[in-house]
C-alpha cells in the first residue's frame, strides 16, 4: 500500500530538480572573415560608375552630382520619390547612390542622428517586426550572425533621435533587386558594394534627413 510518506518521497524524486533556463548566445561576427566577406559583395575590378552585375537601373549606380547650396558637408539626405541617397562633400558636390525604402507606411522621415556604425554588424528584429510579420521575422528571433546573407549586409548606419536608438537603419542588403522600390521594415538598403564605400566617408555624429516620398531634394541632369 502506498503510504503518504511514499508519495511525498516519490513526488520529491519526480520533480525537485529545477529546469535550467536556457541559455541563447548572442549573435556574433567574426572579424578574421571581413575582409573575404568584402571581397565576396564586391566585383572584381571594381568601378563604381560602371559595375553592375546586379542589374540595376544605371541611375541607381553611384554618381557625383551638384548639390544644393547651403547643405552642410558629411550630411547625409534621403530623396524617397527617386529613392536617392545624397552623401554631401566639402566643395558643393554629393555622392549619389540608388536605395531601398521601407514599404507601406513602416517609412519614417525625420532627422536623425547617426551614432553608430558597424562593420559586417549582427541583426536581431524587433519584437514589433516579429508581431507584425511573424513568417519573415520569428525564426531571427534570437538573432542574425554578420556575414554576406545578414539583412543588415556589409556595413551599417544607425540612426539615432538624440540618445534613443529608433531601429532604422542605412545598411547594406543581400537583396541588390530589391534598389529602386519599398521593400525594408524601415530602413533604407543600399547595395553591399555601395556602401563600403559610403561608410568610410561618414562620421559619427552626421546627420541624416529622411524626406517624405512626396518632397524631391536635388535636381541633376
Amino acid at each position: 500500500m502506498l503510504t503518504r510518506r511514499h508519495f511525498v518521497i516519490t513526488a520529491a524524486a519526480m520533480f525537485s530538480a529545477p529546469i535550467p533556463d536556457q541559455v541563447w548566445a548572442a549573435p556574433t561576427s567574426d572579424q578574421s572573415k571581413w575582409d573575404a566577406w568584402d571581397a565576396q559583395v564586391t566585383p572584381a575590378n571594381y568601378n563604381p560608375a560602371t559595375s553592375n552585375p546586379w542589374g540595376l537601373y544605371p541611375r541607381f549606380l553611384p554618381q557625383r552630382v551638384e548639390a544644393n547650396p547651403g547643405l552642410r558637408a558629411g550630411d547625409i539626405h534621403v530623396d524617397a520619390v527617386a529613392r536617392y541617397l545624397y552623401h554631401i562633400q566639402d566643395d558643393g558636390t554629393a555622392m549619389r547612390y540608388g536605395v531601398a525604402i521601407a514599404r507601406g507606411n513602416l517609412y519614417v522621415p525625420g532627422t536623425y542622428t547617426i551614432r553608430r556604425k558597424a562593420k559586417w554588424p549582427t541583426w536581431t528584429p524587433t519584437a514589433e517586426m516579429i508581431k507584425r510579420d511573424p513568417e519573415l521575422y520569428a525564426d531571427a528571433a534570437n538573432g542574425v550572425n554578420g556575414g554576406p546573407t545578414n539583412p543588415l549586409g556589409s556595413r551599417a548606419l544607425y540612426l539615432f533621435k538624440g540618445s534613443r536608438d529608433t531601429y532604422l537603419r542605412i545598411h547594406g542588403s543581400p537583396h541588390p533587386e530589391s534598389i529602386g522600390g519599398r521593400a525594408s521594415s524601415g530602413c533604407v538598403r543600399m547595395v553591399m558594394a555601395h556602401i563600403i564605400d559610403l561608410y568610410e566617408h561618414v562620421s559619427v555624429g552626421s546627420t541624416a534627413y529622411l524626406y517624405p516620398p512626396s518632397d524631391g531634394l536635388i535636381t541633376e541632369s
